[in-house]
């Protein structure tokens, strides 16, 4: 008897071949570029990926690293967060946000999620470090004396391209004199609007801001990398010689650091998507506006459909994912996937239940959006090629699945 073949995928979530083949002549040019250059580790083409990213972002430094977790290991290395110090986060993120906390000998405290929005939740913030903060005009807010630990700082998460609400989140930190580190992983290209009118990109309103070039990302790479920016001189300082071991000159390390280096065939590629980075983001905002339109009439928003995602003003979402909360998920998915329709989950079980942080003492219950969300979520194919005709069918099919 025959094994029963597996479902033959004909709209893929993300489609790299698609995006490639748009940019295939410029790509390998740049790479070849690379290989006659012989300069492969932080070279010519890292420099200049650096300086146009930093001119693309309006800010005064970044800097390449091996990949976005380093990109966080490195900013709270940076900061001088460590043993005895604590970091608040969302636990609806990906695991490195938290993970790079614990790696640096600090503690995550998680604060539950909007759900609608799925970002750090403004309101349970404060309420948490209003709790625990006394007002420090010199330092950080002080936790419960008996805790032992110091907030040293606050983890926002842009997530699936939505920036957070920063305007609302800086008198916190200014009152409190705590950094902001931005993860940005799911964001480069998304603008933040503040309290007086300014626009600011996503990762340079804070401390630093910390962005991913995985593949799939908005601007991803043809492997791993990463990216710091920052506004603050002495911190890019810093950061450029923890991610070459803390070296300051050949063979000579002012601090500890790490071996984090963006090649130079990652900057290379970079630099040549780095050009139709707002064509892509304006493609994929159109692409949401589409999904939308098609939500709104199947009469389903509100029921089967609990959620949509908001399209925010400008471009405060540039949809790296775009992700619905729908009833009876995981069904959902496999009629789907029997159609041909490829979806993803971000993420099904959130970080304050995960095995490894079962030592902070969290229990089910504790963050309740967090975890009711993380049933709910689905992600829908997104990406710049992606055609109306495939976008009418995942609709479609998802009404088909309800009204069966």
């Amino acid at each position: 008897m025959k094994e029963p073949r597996e479902p033959t995928t004909q709209i893929p979530l993300l489609d790299l071949k698609a995006q490639y083949h748009t940019i295939r002549d410029e790509v390998r040019q740049a790479i070849d570029e690379v290989l006659e250059s012989q300069h492969f580790i932080l070279g010519p083409a890292v420099r200049r990926f650096e300086e146009e990213a930093a001119s693309f972002l309006q800010c005064r430094a970044t800097i390449g690293v091996a990949s976005g977790s380093d990109a966080l290991l490195l900013s709270l290395m940076a900061l001088g967060i460590g043993s005895g110090d604590a970091v608040v986060v969302p636990p609806f993120t990906f695991f490195s946000t938290a993970s790079a906390i614990t790696r640096v000998g600090a503690t995550p405290i998680f604060v539950d999620i909007d759900p609608e929005s799925c970002l750090i939740d403004l309101k349970a913030l404060a309420a948490i470090v209003d709790g625990r903060c006394q007002p420090h005009p010199k330092g950080p807010g002080l936790l419960e004396k008996k805790s032992h630990l110091q907030v040293k700082a606050i983890l926002p998460v842009h997530l699936f391209g939505q920036s957070c609400p920063m305007g609302a989140l800086l008198p916190l930190t200014e009152k409190y004199h705590l950094w902001i580190i931005e993860d940005v992983a799911q964001a480069f290209g998304a603008w933040v609007s503040l309290p007086d009118g300014v626009s600011k990109a996503a990762g340079t309103v804070g401390g630093v801001g910390c962005f991913s070039f995985f593949p799939s990302k908005i601007l991803g790479g043809v492997g791993d990398g990463g990216l710091v920016a920052t506004n603050h001189s002495e911190l890019a300082e810093k950061i450029r010689m923890l991610r070459v071991h803390g070296q300051n000159s050949k063979y000579h390390h002012q601090l500890l650091g790490i071996n984090s280096r963006l090649d130079s065939i990652q900057a290379a590629v970079l630099s040549v998507k780095l050009r139709y980075i707002e064509r892509w983001c304006a493609e994929r905002i159109e692409r949401a506006r589409l999904y939308q339109d098609l939500f709104a009439a199947t009469g389903l928003v509100g029921d089967r459909i609990i959620g949509l995602p908001s399209l925010g003003t400008g471009k405060s979402h540039v949809f790296n994912y775009y992700v619905v909360r729908v009833q009876r998920r995981d069904e959902l998915r496999g009629y789907l996937a029997e159609h041909g329709i490829q979806t993803e989950v971000y993420y099904p079980l959130p970080l304050h239940l995960q095995p490894s942080f079962a030592q902070l003492g969290y229990h089910t219950g504790d963050l309740p959006n967090a975890e009711l969300v993380s049933s709910q979520v689905l992600a829908l194919p997104m990406y710049p090629e992606l055609a109306p005709k495939g976008q009418e069918v995942v609709v479609q099919k998802i009404v088909d699945f309800y009204r069966q």
